[in-house]
């Protein structure tokens, strides 16, 4: 077997494998909506109203956080049963004034809100290490600056603790995109973010009981916190880093799929690649450190995941970069036999010179569909969103918005690479610029 062969053979799997994989998190998620759809959900009185200290991180963020602040003070939970610590993190903005004044207006003075201007390291997770010691919350809530929550949005994370504290030690809901309409790029965001909540986040969890905490709207135990260390400073995605520090436990991270938080995406495509970017170093990051758990007698969940986050970010990306140099390599050699019939096309079965061509056509139309059919079925969970222009905009982003994940992806690999080959400081970053809507 020639190398172009092996490589041909390796590439093909591996799109089928993640094709399953998709295939399977689609049922999975559809079996849940449709279980769900069947239940009425009301806001009636919990059994009890634990005291939760909601953290608010925010560098620089003056033009976002008076509202955030004011959508966590209406929240529909006992007033007295909230402390809000707001953090200016090394601010050379108005953040900690804009804080001030929504906190010294006549309806919230009352309200235990206190406002720490931090000058100090470790990111966002360096300031939820400083709040753990200073909550006074048997839950410790986090809403980023730019999250308005719903204003139910802390009652279900409660709501959901509550059903089994013993085991759900962490509990996230959802994010929603506020600014989906201000351009082709917040359109694709709104879709991608709609198809990992509703398709993925609630297939594992209704397949697995494995959840992921975002990097908002969540709550978690204070005490089970400060037990496993708290958060990593300097981590770039801090969320998914004590996600499987929760999931080694043996604890649960649970959904409460009727939380919503609405967040603001970036409205600039340096904005956004930047922003991806440095999730997507992270993730690495986190599964290159958690890889060894593949091997010893860890919790299976951590298995699981090592494994889904190693093929997604590794063997999957990899695949589909083979697959498209595959393919357009050989279109590019047959527009070239038009002019030169001696040339032979590279990838290829033995004589046959087109079966692989047709192969490749036939994987790269059924992830069409697939794709299609995610943000279908993702849209028609929310209401308002199942549009024939939602497929539209699906079918266009598939070939531009999709595709620059490849980018992000494959920047993130080699950037991780040059921090460990030059000992470079892996945890800096760009910051995400905010809009006024």
């Amino acid at each position: 077997m020639v190398i172009s062969e092996a490589f041909m053979i390796f590439a093909l799997i591996t799109i089928w494998i993640s094709l399953l994989v998709s295939m399977t998190t689609l049922a999975g998620a559809v079996h849940f909506w449709l279980k769900q759809s069947k239940e009425l959900v009301f806001v009636t009185a919990l059994p009890s109203y634990p005291k939760v200290t909601i953290v608010v991180p925010a560098h620089n963020e003056e033009i976002v956080i008076a509202q955030t602040v004011r959508a966590i003070l209406e929240l529909n939970y006992p007033p007295e049963q909230v402390e809000l610590l707001l953090f200016a993190d090394n601010c050379n903005d108005r953040t900690a004034e804009a804080m001030r004044q929504v906190a010294n207006l006549p309806e919230y003075r009352n309200r235990d809100v206190q406002i720490i201007e931090r000058v100090g390291t470790g990111g966002k997770a360096g300031v939820l290490n400083d709040a753990l010691p200073m909550a006074q919350g048997e839950y410790i809530g986090v809403y980023d600056a730019d999250a308005m929550p719903e204003k139910n949005a802390l009652y279900f994370l409660v709501r959901k603790a509550i059903e089994n504290p013993e085991r759900y030690m962490a509990v996230f809901g959802r994010n929603k995109t506020r600014n989906a309409q201000q351009n082709f790029l917040t359109k694709c965001i709104n879709q991608e973010i709609v198809v990992t909540q509703r398709i993925q986040h609630c297939a594992i969890w209704h397949m697995f009981k494995i959840g992921r905490i975002p990097g908002t709207n969540f709550i978690i135990n204070r005490d089970f916190a400060k037990s496993i260390g708290g958060w990593s400073d300097g981590a770039l995605t801090e969320d998914t880093d004590i996600s499987f520090k929760i999931m080694q436990s043996g604890k649960l991270i649970a959904l409460a799929y009727n939380s919503e938080a609405f967040q603001q995406e970036p409205e600039r495509l340096h904005d956004y690649y930047f922003q991806r970017l440095r999730w997507a170093k992270g993730n690495y990051q986190v599964v290159i450190h958690n890889f060894r758990h593949l091997f010893n007698r860890s919790n299976w969940r951590v298995k699981l995941e090592v494994m889904y986050y190693s093929a997604t970010f590794f063997w999957f990306d990899a695949a589909i970069v083979l697959s498209n140099i595959i393919f357009l390599s050989n279109i590019a050699f047959l527009i070239a036999r038009a002019f030169n019939p001696a040339l032979s096309i590279p990838f290829t079965f033995g004589e046959n010179n087109t079966a692989i061509m047709q192969v490749l056509l036939i994987n790269w139309l059924l992830m069409i569909i697939l794709y299609l059919l995610q943000i279908s079925i993702a849209m028609s969970t929310q209401f308002g969103q199942a549009t024939t222009n939602q497929i539209w905009i699906a079918l266009a982003s598939y070939f531009t918005y999709s595709q620059l994940f490849i980018i992000v992806s494959l920047h993130a690999v080699i950037s991780v690479g040059l921090d460990a080959l030059f000992h470079r400081d892996g945890s800096v970053w760009v910051k995400t610029k905010r809009f006024n809507n």
